[in-house]
């Protein structure tokens, strides 16, 4: 290993990997973790990621690691690209080798709930990590087309927005541009949220409702998350912004979406762990859904089109049920 890089990234996922990718074009050295030391051979021998990212030369100020402990000598911020479900496990191990009178930033760029709390992730990380301050990364991104850098924007959120303004130059480049907030509880809610919402419009697709119904599906989406996010106290801005309406566009129409494709799978008629074991790739909507439609219910918020995906996902409904149910909610008026 060289020296300590300026950037940790934890997960060699699609997305993490394309984080690395974009973090590298700053100029800065970047490490990159795998959880296995097979995958380390392979990103090292021939500078791709093979399983997720195919094709895509990945460039030369990245170094790859199986240690953890060397992903916590990161200077500048350690981004946390893991699935929302094994988050916890991935803190538990870091936290020991992270020196808590340096306090890197920690940016959270899963988007999805802790599965056993319903708590956003940035709030697990800050229980698990206290000493270090959090951020979150969320926007209307593919994996893709990031990591060969075709323009995008995201947003980094943090309660400290001086943090995140910070990172956001950091973490700028020619064709990457990170807009800051200071609202990661709404940022997270809508990196929820908007896979869930691409689960039920791509088993729209699937039974081949047509373009006006997943149009419906949205518009009435965005609602759902409005009436939570004022619940909860988050910024409008936020939900009809980068993380809320933007990321909602893209992963609700978008064939490189992976909750999108796996709600057509559902429509089309195959079941969730068949569908599940052909992937190597997590869809987060399949964790978020069930977390989301217990937090509406916990808030008292009317959240149909979650409860009806959470219902198809937990088998407890069909999916010509669950579309008759929906369309046969009583009229109301719109606002």
């Amino acid at each position: 290993m060289t020296d300590a890089p300026a950037f940790g990234v934890v997960g060699a996922g699609a997305w993490g990997t394309a984080l690395a990718q974009t973090l590298a074009r700053t100029g800065r050295p970047v490490r990159l973790w795998a959880r296995d030391l097979t995958m380390v051979k392979i990103l090292t021998a021939r500078r791709e990621n093979t399983r997720y990212l195919p094709g895509i030369p990945l460039l030369e100020g990245i170094e790859f690691t199986d240690r953890l402990s060397e992903v916590a000598e990161a200077t500048d911020a350690i981004l946390l690209v893991t699935p929302s479900h094994g988050l916890a496990s991935v803190c538990r191990h870091l936290s020991p080798f992270l020196d808590p009178h340096h306090g890197v930033p920690l940016v959270v760029a899963a988007k999805g709930l802790d599965a056993e709390s319903d708590r956003p992730l940035s709030d697990l990380v800050k229980d698990l990590i206290p000493a270090h301050p959090v951020a979150v990364l969320s926007g209307p991104n593919f994996a893709k087309e990031v990591a060969v850098g075709l323009p995008a924007a995201t947003v980094i959120a943090a309660r400290d927005v001086a943090l995140a303004s910070r990172l956001a130059d950091l973490f700028s480049t020619a064709n990457f541009r990170p807009y800051a907030s200071s609202d990661p509880l709404g940022v997270e809610l809508c990196g929820a949220f908007k896979n869930v919402l691409a689960i039920a419009c791509g088993i729209a697709q699937g039974r081949h409702l047509g373009d006006n119904a997943r149009a419906a599906l949205i518009t009435r989406g965005m609602a759902e998350l409005t009436r939570l996010g004022k619940v909860m106290e988050v910024q409008t801005e936020t939900l009809i912004g980068l993380s809320g309406l933007g990321d909602i566009v893209l992963t609700c129409n978008g064939l490189q979406s992976r909750n999108y494709t796996l709600g057509i799978a559902l429509g089309e008629g195959l079941k969730l762990q068949d569908i599940l074991a052909q992937r190597r790739s997590v869809a987060e909507g399949v964790y978020a859904a069930a977390a989301l439609h217990r937090m509406a219910l916990k808030a008292g918020v009317d959240m149909p089109i979650v409860a009806a995906v959470d219902s198809i996902l937990t088998g407890h409904a069909g999916v010509e049920d669950v579309i008759a149910g929906l369309l046969a909610r009583p009229l109301r008026r719109e606002t």
